[in-house]
């Protein structure tokens, strides 16, 4: 099968990689660029353990071919934590006792970025929505919403 060439730039470097027409992102993140923290999950879009920041928007990158990709943004968690220092999403979710076996975390931590970056101060509903589709099947959602809503409340005290 061909390949394409394609160029974009993940965690905010530039990568020129050879994919094949049917290639996901999911499998190119994985496979070639070995980011492990983007999961294979349910494989059609419904659970978000893939979720990926792509242009500021949260996309189940399952669902994404990447020979669509031209010059577009990728963020994934490997993303959040800078010199050696957690994201206060990430201490969040850590504090709020938010993870339990870790394997939906990185999804969902990407869906809250993505509406945190947007909208820093977001209300509950819009905490639900946001995450609405990265299933957790182990710690339940209250904590996952406490520990987002602590960091847009710093945020709002830091101001």
């Amino acid at each position: 099968m061909n390949k394409i060439s394609v160029t974009f730039y993940v965690n905010g470097k530039k990568e020129v990689l050879e994919v094949t027409p049917k290639e996901r992102l999911l499998d190119t993140l994985r496979d070639q660029l070995k980011l492990k923290s983007v999961k294979e999950g349910c494989d059609v879009g419904e659970c978000g353990a893939c979720t990926v920041i792509l242009n500021g928007q949260a996309v189940h990158s399952c669902l994404v071919l990447t020979a669509q990709l031209d010059g577009d943004e990728v963020y994934t968690t490997e993303s959040l934590e800078k010199d050696g220092l957690l994201d206060p999403l990430q201490q969040a979710f850590i504090d709020h006792q938010a993870v339990q076996c870790g394997f939906c975390t990185p999804g969902i931590l990407m869906s809250a970025k993505a509406l945190l970056n947007k909208n820093p101060n977001p209300t509950r509903e819009e905490i639900k929505t946001a995450i609405e589709g990265n299933l957790c099947r182990c710690t339940g959602y209250e904590q996952i919403i406490q520990a987002i809503e602590s960091v847009s409340e710093k945020k709002l005290s830091s101001r």
